[in-house]
């Protein structure tokens, strides 16, 4: 059945256990304007360039599987604005495209290494699925499903063996949740109360698979609750309930009281991948989330009413659309990696 009604912008708790502590509630982040602006001119490059990377894997431009981050964008921007580049750590699955993007990358070494060029975050290797920067503690782009949950949980373990003072922020979806390897992640995180948030993005199919179908316990938030490690369920589609959210899980983390699950409601609009027709859902139901639950169209509601006009929009998308463009052209221009980059970053000798 379609969805047209928006969500609260409340946060859900799991079930409180007697004698243990909990995160305070989640209030939604009371933004500035500036801030407002920001999140939106995030939210909006991520929804542009995923269109247009859409379009370019039809042309044949990129090749391989492509899985776009369309209707989920407010997840990403309210989550990783909470965190510090160079302190924390992120790591995602293979819809990594919005991750990045969010974390303050370039969108031309984006879109370099999404059609195999030299010029790519990951000298064209990666592609779409597998990108990777130390330089901003971005740790991948993971093709397996649910490996990038153990790897880091070890990234946490490396944060706090370090006393570096950093989080990790570990993204994996509703698919992902139900995976083996989440759970013994689980419990090694909660005995060495690891820094990590476990960020559940619930887009509601698993593939082409509903939750509904494939998970006894829907509500993604109370999965650790056996391993006492506290839940939040949020709007994922409120950019402001989310960055709301993310403040309350890294003060747990930062104050030393280990890991936290956060799980994000959220949908996307297209396919699980750009193969896939999504013929398990209706045209209605997209079509509602749309129309009645986009987080760039509420955010743009919360503007006009702190007095930003129509025409300042238009001109917001026209300038994200040049920067969309010339990352496109960018890349389309840039040379292919020579036939010897197939052996190197293959080994690592160390001593």
């Amino acid at each position: 059945m379609a969805k047209t009604a928006r969500k609260s912008a409340a946060t859900t708790a799991a079930p409180a256990t007697p004698n243990r502590e909990r995160p305070k509630e989640p209030a939604r982040y009371n933004a500035s304007k500036e801030e407002l602006l920001d999140f939106y001119k995030q939210m909006l490059l991520i929804r542009r360039f995923e269109e247009r990377a859409g379009q370019l894997y039809g042309l044949g431009l990129i090749g391989g599987f492509c899985h776009l981050y369309i209707g989920q964008e407010a997840v990403a921007v309210g989550l990783q604005s909470a965190m510090k580049v160079g302190r924390d750590s992120v790591i995602t699955g293979y819809r990594d495209h919005g991750h990045m993007l969010a974390y303050g990358i370039d969108p031309k070494v984006i879109m370099a290494e999404l059609t195999g060029r030299e010029a790519g975050i990951s000298r064209g290797k990666g592609g779409s699925m597998h990108m990777f920067s130390v330089e901003h503690g971005f740790y991948g782009g993971h093709g397996i499903v649910g490996a990038q949950v153990a790897l880091g949980t070890g990234l946490a373990f490396k944060h706090q063996y370090s006393n570096d003072g950093g989080t990790c922020l570990a993204y994996f979806g509703d698919g992902a949740a139900n995976q083996g390897q989440v759970y013994e992640s689980f419990n090694m995180a909660k005995l060495w109360n690891l820094p990590v948030i476990y960020a559940i993005e619930n887009n509601q199919y698993a593939m082409g698979t509903s939750v509904e179908r494939s998970a006894s316990e829907p509500d993604f938030y109370k999965r650790g609750e056996s391993f006492q490690i506290p839940g939040l369920q949020v709007d994922g589609m409120d950019v402001l309930a989310v960055r709301g959210a993310a403040e309350v899980a890294m003060e747990w983390t930062q104050s030393g009281k280990g890991p936290i699950i956060l799980e994000l409601k959220t949908y996307r609009y297209r396919g699980h991948s750009m193969s896939d027709p999504a013929k398990y859902r209706t045209r209605e139901e997209v079509q509602s989330y749309r129309e009645g639950n986009d987080p760039i169209d509420h955010a743009a509601t919360e503007l006009t009413k702190l007095g930003v006009g129509e025409d300042e929009l238009k001109a917001i998308d026209k300038e994200i659309k040049d920067i969309v463009v010339e990352a496109a052209k960018f890349a389309e221009e840039a040379p292919e990696p020579d036939a010897s980059e197939l052996y190197t970053d293959v080994l690592v000798e160390t001593y």
